[in-house]
């Protein structure tokens, strides 16, 4: 899944400054249904990061079942801090 697509296939729009606030919102319930229905695993650590960097991210346990894909997520959000302290 591209970030690009992504914004667009949710918020329809290429620049997440555009995005007006019903929009975000509109758009963020439709990310939070698709995650739950969603069965790749791939797609499924694409649409939790992009809920994380949103701030609209369920809880790993309720997200993930593997644990593997629970320490992914846990890594990426390190990342994330990290790329925030620099």
């Amino acid at each position: 899944m591209d970030f690009g697509d992504l914004l667009q296939r949710y918020f329809a729009a290429s620049d997440i400054s555009d995005m007006t606030p019903a929009a975000m919102a509109s758009g963020t319930e439709r990310m939070l249904v698709d995650l739950g229905l969603e069965k790749d695993r791939g797609k499924r650590f694409a649409l939790w990061s992009l809920l994380y960097m949103l701030g609209e991210a369920p809880d790993l346990g309720a997200s993930f079942k593997d644990e593997g894909d629970r320490e992914a997520a846990r890594n990426f959000m390190d990342m994330m801090a990290a790329a925030e302290g620099e």
